[in-house]
């Protein structure tokens, strides 16, 4: 079995963490602003940028499910493997619950979700302003989750590179494939 992961799963990991690294930053940036046209598109923006998470999210769950991922190294604390594992686990469900969350607050609120402004997404609820109230809260903390376990999926992959030196990191960045 390979060490590292394909192609296709280096790329769908880096696309997804982009568009998350463009997404995050623009959410938190517009929760404030007062309503105008510009907060208006900055909104569209960030559902377009959620609505392809959410496709590529479930086109890396194929893959990763037709396509074994590389083994952790053998001498792995169980541990190590149990919170690795989870933190895979739970990065995946948030792939798919944050951006329903936002399609569900944006259909509660009365907003229907438009995909790159052409491609009309039905709303999933009736307008209710307290659901939608509800579930913007819900929507922000998925998000903050994610930021923690990204950070933290971020934080061990360095540890793993700079103080274990294994090839954990190596797995999803090849050109630090050592020559050895």
């Amino acid at each position: 079995m390979p060490n590292r992961y394909t192609h296709t799963a280096i790329s769908l990991h880096w696309l997804i963490a982009l568009l998350i690294f463009a997404a995050f930053p623009l959410g938190v940036y517009m929760h404030d602003l007062p309503l105008s046209p510009d907060k208006l598109r900055l909104y569209s923006y960030h559902k377009w940028i959620g609505v392809t998470i959410f496709m590529l999210a479930i086109i890396r769950l194929v893959w990763r499910a037709t396509h074994r991922p590389p083994p952790l190294p053998a001498n792995m604390p169980k541990w190590e493997r149990f919170a690795a594992e989870s933190v895979h686990h739970l990065l995946y469900a948030l792939l798919f619950l944050i951006p329903l969350s936002g399609w569900l607050m944006s259909s509660a609120k009365g907003f229907q979700t438009v995909w790159f402004g052409v491609l009309p997404l039905p709303d999933l609820l009736g307008k209710n302003k307290e659901l939608g109230d509800l579930l913007q809260k819900v929507h922000e903390l998925l998000n903050f989750s994610l930021l923690g376990l990204v950070l933290g999926h971020a934080g061990a992959a360095l540890k793993h590179h700079f103080i274990r030196h294994d090839t954990i990191l190596e797995r999803m960045l090849p050109f630090l494939r050592r020559n050895s």
